[in-house]
């Protein structure tokens, strides 16, 4: 079972000792990182939690299989950002010198856009950010890139706004851009089933599509997206031993 936070965002239902030992804990951390001087983020690894580590060790997994595939990355779905930076990162550390992917997130940074029937328990505004974040995390992503092998070298854009009509930009814009890996993390139906019937004549036959909630019993609107648009049943795929309920798809 799971609950929501004030931002609609779900969270794991925890006793009361365990969200004091959660309050606590962040507190501890956050100090810890205020001491640590100026390799904080070194020894910060102290204090990440189990689920943080799983999401970097799903994150390079994904990464790995598309090393030898052409294209670039687009996110569906970038909320606080928590896997676009490490995917950013993690091109700098696998391909350094690969000038052509670049990476693509799209978000609203204001929670779902809409919801419809095939999304129960789901409200426009769930899963939001703050205001503004879009440049704080544009900060956050400069800086990865200001200690990669291209200092200087931008190579990701954010897209603000409801995603099933910003790639309508994105495809504008880049015409000849392929996909190599599309992260769908919308949770919901309207925006993933549009979306997806629009990048299809981007994608290659060994493109990575990964849909972060393709089991989630919460989020049934996704699978159904997925469902209506592609052919699952002649698609290989496969689950993250680090993500309980995300597919990792092979196009074909």
């Amino acid at each position: 079972m799971s609950t929501k936070n004030e931002s609609g965002e779900l969270v794991g239902n925890r006793t009361q000792i365990q969200l004091d030992n959660d309050i606590e804990f962040k507190e501890l951390a956050l100090q810890q990182i205020s001491d640590a001087g100026e390799n904080w983020a070194m020894h910060s690894l102290a204090v990440m939690k189990r689920n943080a580590i799983a999401r970097i060790l799903y994150l390079d997994e994904i990464y790995r299989d598309i090393l030898l595939v052409l294209g670039v990355i687009c996110e569906f779905g970038v909320h606080w950002g928590a896997s676009i930076a490490p995917l950013l990162n993690l091109r700098n550390i696998y391909e350094p010198y690969n000038v052509e992917r670049f990476i693509y997130g799209f978000d609203t940074f204001e929670g779902f856009a809409s919801v419809s029937d095939k999304d129960p328990g789901a409200k426009v505004g769930d899963f939001s950010s703050i205001g503004g974040y879009q440049e704080t995390l544009e900060k956050i992503l400069n800086y990865h890139e200001s200690i990669s092998a291209f200092q200087e070298r931008r190579m990701f854009e954010l897209f603000k706004g409801d995603a099933s009509i910003t790639i309508d930009t994105w495809l504008e814009n880049y015409p000849g851009a392929t996909i190599a890996l599309a992260i769908f993390d919308m949770d919901v139906y309207k925006p993933t089933k549009e979306v997806l019937e629009k990048i299809l004549p981007r994608l290659t036959k060994n493109s990575i599509l990964v849909f972060d909630e393709f089991c989630h019993q919460k989020f049934p609107g996704e699978v159904q997206a997925a469902r209506e648009v592609l052919n699952l049943m002649n698609m290989d795929i496969k689950r993250s031993r680090h993500h309980s309920h995300c597919a990792i798809a092979r196009f074909s």
